[in-house]
C-alpha cells in the first residue's frame, strides 16, 4: 500500500491539490516493494464530469529498474477554486525491520530440544506456552501438577498432552519442590514456570538445601528486544532482588555478562551501563557510589569480561547524543549492551514501560543456578515466550560444556 500512500500524497498536495475529496480507489499489484526501493508515481487525468468536479486519475507506479509495481484508477471530487496553504507536517512514519531475537532463536536450534519441569501449569495460558515451545522444537517437557488440573487446562486450550510426562502432586508448592528435586539430580536440564507466582517458585530453588545454588546469588534477567534501539538490550535485575547491596550487584553483574557471552560469544566484551538518576557520584544517591564502586572492582579484576561505565542516567546510556550534550565520554554511554539498574522498582517499571510504550519484547531468564528457570508472563508474546525458552537452552548447553560456572 505503500503506492496508494504516494498517489494520495500527490492528489492532495499538488494535482488537484488543496481541497481535493478522495470517493475511489482501486489498484492492482505487479510486483512487491521492498525496504530501500524508490518509487516514482505518475497521474494522468483520464476523465472529467460536466454536470459536477468529478476527476478520474489514471495511476502508475514504477520501481527504481523501470518496472510497473502498480496500476489504478483514482475518483477525486476536485476543488473548484484554487486554495492556497501551507504545506501541512506530514506524520512520521517510520518501519523498524530488524529482529534482534531471529539470530539468537536461529542459534537455539541447532542446538536441539532440551528436557524442561514446567511447574504447575494449571491454566490454558501456561499449557500454550508450552506447546509454542515444543511446536518450536525447544523442550521436552515433563508437566509437573495436579493432573486433573493441567488436563482440563489443555482441554480448554485445545493442546493434546497425551504424549506429555506429567508428574502428579496435590498443589504449587509440592511442583516447585518436586522440579527442584528433579533439577538437582539432573533429570531436567531446565525448569520453566507455570501458573504459580514467582516467588513461590524460586522459594523452592534459593534454599541451599535444594542443591540448585551456585557461588553466585540468583538474579534475573531481561533480554529485550526494543525497535527503538540499535541492538539487542538486556536489563538486570528487574524481578528478583529488591535492594541488592554493592555485593549482591557485582553477582548480579557477572551472571548477565555471562549471559551475553553465551548469547553473543566472546569476540568482544559487552558494555555495561550502570544506571542512577545522574552520572556523578554523590552520596545522596547511594547507587551512584555503588555504580562508582563497580568500575573500579572491574578496573581490579573482581568483575571480568566486561567495559563498566557508571553512574549513568537512562539517557546517557542508550543515547550518544544525550551523553554528547552533556559532556560525557565513555565507550559504554550511547551504547550499552547491558543496564544494571540500581533496585529491583526501577528495574521492573524499565523493562514494562520499554514493553508497552515502545511495543519491545522482554524474554525473562532466572541465573545463578545450576539450571536456568524459564519466567514466562500472561502478557508476553510468542515472539518473548520462545526466546525465553532459546535462552534456556544456550544456558543449559554451556552449563554442560563448562563454559558457565
Amino acid at each position: 500500500m505503500w503506492s496508494g500512500m504516494l498517489i494520495s500524497s500527490i492528489l492532495g498536495t499538488v494535482l488537484p491539490g488543496p481541497g481535493t475529496v478522495y470517493v475511489s480507489q482501486n489498484m492492482d499489484f505487479a510486483l512487491p516493494l521492498h525496504i530501500g526501493d524508490e518509487i516514482m508515481v505518475k497521474l494522468t487525468v483520464k476523465s472529467k464530469h460536466a454536470d459536477k468536479p468529478l476527476v478520474e486519475f489514471d495511476c502508475q507506479c514504477w520501481n527504481g529498474k523501470g518496472e510497473r509495481v502498480a496500476t489504478g484508477i483514482a475518483t477525486v471530487i476536485a476543488p473548484t477554486q484554487k486554495i492556497y496553504m501551507d504545506r501541512p507536517e506530514l506524520p512520521d512514519v517510520q518501519i523498524y525491520e530488524q529482529d534482534h531475537y531471529k539470530e539468537i532463536l536461529a542459534g537455539c536450534r541447532k542446538l536441539g530440544k532440551i528436557k524442561a519441569a514446567v511447574v504447575h501449569p494449571v491454566q490454558a495460558n501456561a499449557i500454550e506456552a508450552v506447546a509454542e515451545a515444543v511446536l518450536e522444537g525447544l523442550i521436552d517437557p515433563i508437566l509437573i501438577g495436579p493432573e486433573a488440573r493441567i488436563r482440563s487446562a489443555a482441554k480448554a486450550c485445545n493442546v493434546d498432552v497425551g504424549n506429555w510426562t506429567i508428574i502428579d502432586v496435590e498443589h504449587s508448592q509440592a511442583a516447585a519442590t518436586k522440579a527442584a528435586e528433579m533439577a538437582a539430580r539432573g533429570e531436567v536440564e531446565a525448569i520453566m514456570k507455570g501458573s504459580l507466582h514467582s516467588d513461590e517458585l524460586l522459594g523452592a530453588i534459593v534454599p541451599t538445601a535444594a542443591g540448585l545454588r551456585t557461588d553466585r546469588r540468583v538474579s534475573h534477567a531481561f533480554v529485550m528486544d526494543i525497535p527503538t534501539y540499535h541492538k539487542p538490550l538486556i536489563i538486570t535485575d528487574a524481578a528478583i532482588n529488591i535492594m541488592p547491596k554493592l555485593e549482591d550487584k557485582v553477582d548480579i553483574c557477572q551472571n548477565t555478562i555471562d549471559l551475553w557471552h553465551v548469547l553473543f560469544g566472546n569476540e568482544r566484551k559487552p558494555k555495561v551501563a550502570i544506571l542512577s538518576a545522574v552520572e556523578t557520584v554523590t552520596s545522596r544517591i547511594p547507587s551512584t557510589l555503588d555504580a562508582a564502586c563497580l568500575c573500579k572492582m572491574a578496573d581490579r579484576g573482581q568483575i571480568t569480561g566486561a567495559i563498566l561505565d557508571g553512574p549513568l542516567a537512562f539517557d546517557n546510556a542508550v543515547s550518544k547524543q544525550a551523553a554528547k550534550d552533556k559532556g560525557i565520554t565513555s565507550e559504554v554511554a550511547g551504547d550499552a549492551d547491558i543496564l544494571l539498574v540500581p533496585n529491583i522498582e526501577a528495574g521492573n517499571a524499565l523493562a514494562k514501560q520499554l514493553s508497552f510504550l515502545t511495543h519491545a519484547d522482554a524474554a525473562g531468564i532466572v541465573l545463578g543456578a545450576r539450571v536456568p528457570v524459564i519466567l514466562t508472563s500472561r502478557a508476553d508474546t510468542l515472539r518473548a515466550r520462545l526466546l525465553s525458552c532459546g535462552v534456556a537452552i544456550r544456558l543449559a548447553h554451556a552449563r554442560k560444556g563448562g563454559s558457565l560456572s
